[in-house]
């Protein structure tokens, strides 16, 4: 073997402890550590000593992500919140018609409550009709409701609204009927002062807010305030009901009438909706009386024909066209106009 292979020792230096001797060895100390670590805590403040000096390289490395990330995020967010802001404003405006409409039936239910508690004493049976359309003629105060003949409705039936008549009902139609209101310059209505009891008739004069007294003679006791009723002569209207309230009253000597103003208390030109009533009408005749005769005989024949039903009943059907007499006044203010005087 020659010198120079005698020489060769690499073979020997790459000699040492076996694998499994390294991995008992690094198993040992990592138990080892983790004890220390564990129990004693030694190695907290390495830890932390690395983790800061990893902290640049780690925020370095996330910048492009983050970056864009949060241009994403801005961007949808601006997305995001201009679709819900409009859909808020949408929905705001919902709530807002709803109110409107909550109100409108409050103020729609506290009228008809007044109205059903004022008519309560006489009424019979009411009906809730809806203004449809208004007569655009100024000197027509008429209106057309949503009720008609299948409803029950009737001409010359009587319309209120909770603070006092409205008008009566003229033409009927299948499923609408038009109703001439107080104001209407044809229409008249039987009244009587509340305060005193004076009757006379009260005209419309094409204005909402005004009607006549002109049948009343100047030394009427009539004042400025005085409430004017109905008077339930005629049969249309039921007595007792506001009508309008005196606001003017003037007394000229050269003229024999007073010249009066009222003031109605039903809203003509604001009531969406009015109320129909059927109400007792039942007229009560006066019993017949006979004048006693001196004969016998005739004493004798007067108490059977003073109780005999046949007879006592035979008037009746001449009284029951006087309330369509009485009636046909409240739409012809000359034809009454005799009788108030």
């Amino acid at each position: 073997m020659s010198p120079i292979q005698d020489q060769d020792h690499r073979n020997l230096l790459l000699e040492g402890p076996s694998l499994g001797l390294r991995l008992a060895i690094l198993g040992v100390l990592s138990l080892a550590l983790m004890v220390a670590d564990h129990r004693a805590r030694y190695l907290e403040a390495l830890r932390g000593a690395v983790t800061a000096a990893a902290y640049p390289v780690h925020r370095a490395v996330d910048a492009p992500f983050a970056a864009w990330k949060s241009l994403g995020g801005e961007l949808t967010s601006r997305a995001t919140l201009q679709a819900e802001n409009v859909e808020l404003q949408a929905e705001n405006l919902a709530l807002k018609l709803k109110l409107m409409r909550f109100e409108s039936l409050e103020e729609e239910n506290r009228r008809l409550r007044g109205a059903r508690e004022g008519s309560s004493r006489v009424v019979q049976r009411s009906l809730v009709a809806e203004i449809m359309k208004v007569d655009l003629d100024p000197f027509r105060q008429r209106v057309l409701v949503n009720k008609g003949s299948s409803d029950g409705v009737y001409a010359g039936q009587a319309a209120l609204d909770a603070k006092g008549i409205f008008g009566q009902v003229t033409r009927v139609g299948p499923v609408s009927a038009e109703i001439i209101m107080i104001s209407d310059p044809e229409h008249a209505i039987p009244v009587a002062v509340n305060r005193t009891g004076v009757r006379t008739i009260a005209v419309g004069t094409g204005q909402p807010d005004k009607l006549t007294l002109p049948y009343l003679p100047r030394n009427a006791d009539l004042e400025e305030g005085d409430l004017i009723v109905s008077s339930g002569l005629g049969g249309v209207f039921p007595p007792g009901y506001p009508v309008a309230r005196v606001v003017d009253v003037t007394r000229d000597p050269a003229q024999p009438l007073l010249q009066v103003a009222a003031q109605p208390l039903a809203a003509l030109d604001r009531d969406p909706e009015v109320l129909l009533v059927w109400f007792e009408r039942t007229i009560i005749e006066p019993e017949l009386e006979l004048e006693p005769d001196a004969g016998t005989e005739a004493g004798a024949e007067a108490p059977a024909a003073a109780t005999s039903p046949a007879e006592a009943r035979e008037p009746a059907p001449a009284s029951e066209t006087a309330p369509a007499a009485a009636g046909g006044a409240s739409t012809e203010p000359a034809a009454p106009a005799g009788e108030a005087s």
